[in-house]
């Protein structure tokens, strides 16, 4: 198996289509057939179901596409730091997670210093990105403290955001300027799924996570939380920094009373092998 016909098998898993995707990788359709079923005979597994008008992937084609992707991008990523010029610093730098204000105002401050850096930023649950963080994927992750120091150093950034309830404008909470310990067990929840965030709000409301009303979790959020809480499945606990500037006016936010505050942390693999242009980066932070 050679990254030649990784590529081939993730077109195909792409466009679903053995002509479509034959045409994109510029070779004849029966070439492109007659590999891929050399490959399922390799590994000993089917990877495809061919259906009439589309093809689908089995539980093992899922697999393969996962760990295609990313030695694919592993070996792009390799390719495009050794042939990158030397004698100027360039290159692209991968972040994962949820790129606080001051990482993204180093990033700019970087790439005005050097044009030639472009940046890569990567949005998913933390469990998927600390993989990619191991597998050498991304470079750096932006995570909340506390950090695993036996597996990562970190430097600790100035960002740091309050707790608080998402909620409509006209329920009786909003009402009050905060949000206190025996409101949050009163009203349905909705909730980052995130075991040690949600101890944390426990330990905060001094109960069990069993007696908070969660009505919902999620692992990431695409866009605003706001149709959430208007759709009236619950109030969206979550933090300041992640709000837009500019709520709803039928929305409003009440932080958590006492302070519950996020502190954010710029993490990388331990002895970690960095390019020039990531170490530069992270020298933007001593």
């Amino acid at each position: 198996m050679d990254i030649r016909i990784l590529r081939y098998f993730l077109a195909v898993a792409h466009e679903e289509n053995i002509t479509r995707a034959a045409a994109s990788l510029h070779i004849a359709q029966p070439s492109l057939s007659k590999q891929l079923m050399e490959l399922e005979k390799e590994l000993g597994k089917t990877l495809l179901v061919r259906g009439k008008r589309k093809i689908t992937l089995t539980e093992d084609g899922v697999l393969l596409r996962k760990r295609a992707e990313e030695i694919t991008a592993l070996l792009d990523k390799t390719k495009q730091e050794l042939s990158a010029d030397t004698s100027q610093l360039s290159g692209k730098i991968s972040i994962g997670g949820n790129p606080s204000a001051s990482v993204l105002k180093q990033t700019a401050r970087l790439r005005s210093q050097y044009p030639d850096i472009s940046f890569e930023f990567y949005s998913s649950d933390a469990i998927d990105v600390l993989e990619r963080l191991e597998h050498g994927l991304l470079d750096f992750a932006v995570f909340l403290e506390p950090i695993d120091t036996m597996k990562y150093e970190y430097i600790s950034l100035t960002d740091a955001s309050r707790w608080g309830l998402l909620i409509p404008a006209d329920c009786e909470l909003a009402q009050k300027q905060f949000v206190e310990k025996q409101d949050l067990v009163k009203y349905p929840l909705i909730f980052h799924r995130r075991q040690g965030l949600q101890r944390l709000i426990s330990r905060w409301a001094e109960t069990d996570i069993s007696k908070l009303n969660i009505a919902a979790t999620y692992n990431v959020i695409n866009g605003s939380p706001a149709r959430f809480v208007e759709s009236g499945l619950g109030y969206f606990l979550t933090t300041e920094d992640l709000l837009s500037s500019s709520i709803d006016k039928d929305l409003c936010f009440r932080p958590l009373e006492p302070p519950l505050e996020i502190h954010y942390a710029l993490i990388w693999k331990r002895y970690a092998s960095f390019s020039k242009a990531a170490e530069k980066f992270l020298e933007q932070f001593g």
